[in-house]
């Protein structure tokens, strides 16, 4: 039975938390006693010490993970075997469900009525999908001369670093860890400094569901420890998930160590589309709001940016500022709360930053636009303005928070030259009635997903997820996150 705000306020009271590296099968203390402070963005309060890890934690955790790769102990486990576990795990996810998605709204800000139902559940799903699949998945018997067998077949990379943010932390962690463990690799997760809590908390449940020491490992810290993975010349791949500027740094480490694998998740500034044609000017403003407001705008794919067909546009604004009153920041540990707070200090700043730059460049304020019960927490104002020209600031940069950037066009063609106007690629929307109009423009995005009529739908694990240009390269989620964690081996037996 769902939880009442009196009752996540009095769990909030006596959860415990645990702060510690997760090392080899056990949680440590940094060898040189660094720590930094965890702090719940919505009240200010300290809620944990965490250890800071630092190289003597990085080399002893690569070890560890390089030692039980080789073995066998997991790499070499059936497919099933390997399965079995990770759905033990999945299991022991559903079980502390409450606790972890307590965890993630003290840690993150998020509302306990989104990490109960989308964050949580979703980590499970994805650890659990990719359990499911390991064992269905096999390789190929090439066409070769008779005089020959030649076999093709995927092996699991070797130790992967995973480095994830702070915006989904569990979820994001997941969409890495969940094909990089069923493939047979060993893991290193560096969560963010902002959210550490439940990577590390996740770190005990995996070593319950089975998994022998060194394979899952978390190491918490701030950019010095996820550089020193991305620089590590015993790590065969790293995976991140995160800001363009620091993906270029990971790139440029892995590059210049021993060339590991490196996959990039990035930036994004997306464009939703509505022409004129719009099916459902309601429910298009209803979504709108819900792509740059939910989760307090601190999405890699919010739809940031509003292209709105001149001919609707007060029709649709009209609409969408009855949506976006809908979205006003409240304690994240009620459940009828829709918007909780900004993660830190330094994003709440940025985000306000930007809101000036707006105003400062003459934009108009549609709604939003200030900071409220700062004594109490970090929180912002859902916030939208309509914006003169395409190439304003807030219509460039990329924000990760609750302002949206509204543009006007006149017709299609201006709408996708606009829409395509941007180093990112991750998502895309547009709406129409025409079936023509909708596949012609949505071949033309440049973006990994394009929604039609609808904005962040498709939560399964059956749609891969990333971007075009500078919103990275490689795919999370499906069959072909698979394809990042393995190596292809061509084997040919003369007979």
């Amino acid at each position: 039975m769902a939880r009442t705000h009196a009752e996540w306020k009095a769990l909030s009271g006596q959860i415990t938390i645990e702060g510690r590296a997760f090392v080899d099968g056990q949680y440590v203390t940094a060898a040189d006693g660094r720590t930094f402070d965890c702090i719940n963005p919505a009240t200010g309060d300290k809620l944990a010490t965490i250890s800071w890890a630092g190289t003597a934690e990085v080399a002893q955790a690569v070890a560890a993970a390089r030692r039980v790769f080789e073995s066998g102990n997991w790499s070499g486990l059936a497919p099933l075997a390997r399965g079995r576990i990770l759905k033990r795990f999945a299991a022991l996810i559903r079980q502390h469900g409450d606790e972890l998605a307590l965890l993630e709204t003290l840690d993150a800000g998020k509302p306990i009525g989104d990490t109960t139902t989308v964050d949580v559940p979703g980590a499970a799903y994805c650890v659990e999908w990719f359990a499911e699949a390991i064992d269905k998945i096999g390789g190929e018997v090439a066409p070769v001369d008779p005089k020959l067998v030649g076999l093709v077949s995927r092996e699991a990379i070797g130790v992967v670093a995973a480095v994830v943010p702070w915006n989904f932390p569990i979820l994001m962690a997941s969409w890495k860890f969940g094909p990089a463990l069923a493939a047979g690799n060993a893991v290193i997760l560096k969560p963010s400094e902002k959210s550490p809590l439940t990577a590390i908390k996740l770190a005990a449940l995996a070593k319950e569901a089975g998994m022998p020491d060194g394979v899952f490992q978390v190491l918490p810290g701030a950019g010095d420890v996820g550089q020193a993975l991305a620089q590590h010349m015993d790590i065969d791949c790293i995976a991140f998930t995160g800001s363009t500027g620091v993906g270029k740094l990971i790139a440029t480490a892995a590059a210049q160590s021993n060339l590991k694998r490196s996959w990039l998740e990035l930036g994004g500034k997306s464009p939703n589309i509505v022409l004129a044609d719009c099916p459902d000017i309601g429910r298009a403003a209803r979504t709108a709001a819900g792509a740059i407001f939910y989760n307090m705008g601190e999405m890699c794919t919010a739809g940031s940016r509003l292209l709105l067909h001149k001919d609707i546009k007060d029709a649709f604004l009209a609409e969408f500022k009855k949506a976006a009153a809908a979205y006003q920041p409240a304690d994240p540990l009620d459940p009828a709360t829709s918007m909780g707070a900004i993660v830190d200090r330094v994003q709440y700043d940025k985000v306000l930053g930007y809101i000036a730059k707006a105003r400062e460049e003459d934009c108009e304020l549609v709604c939003g636009g200030n900071a409220t019960r700062t004594d109490e927490g970090l929180f912002i104002e859902p916030t939208a303005f309509v914006c003169p020209r395409p190439d304003m600031t807030i219509c460039r940069e990329e924000i990760f928070g609750p302002v949206l950037s509204i543009i006007t066009f006149s017709d299609v063609e201006e709408a996708i030259r606009i829409a395509n106007d941007t180093e990112y690629g991750l998502a895309a929307a547009v709406w129409t009635s025409n079936v023509s109009t909708a596949h012609q423009v949505s071949r033309r995005l440049r973006a990994g997903t394009v929604w039609v009529n609808c904005y962040d739908e498709g939560g399964d694990m059956n749609f891969p997820f990333g971007g075009f240009k500078q919103s990275g390269n490689g795919r999370d989620k499906s069959l072909h996150a698979l394809e990042k964690y393995t190596e292809l081996k061509s084997t040919l037996i003369k007979l």
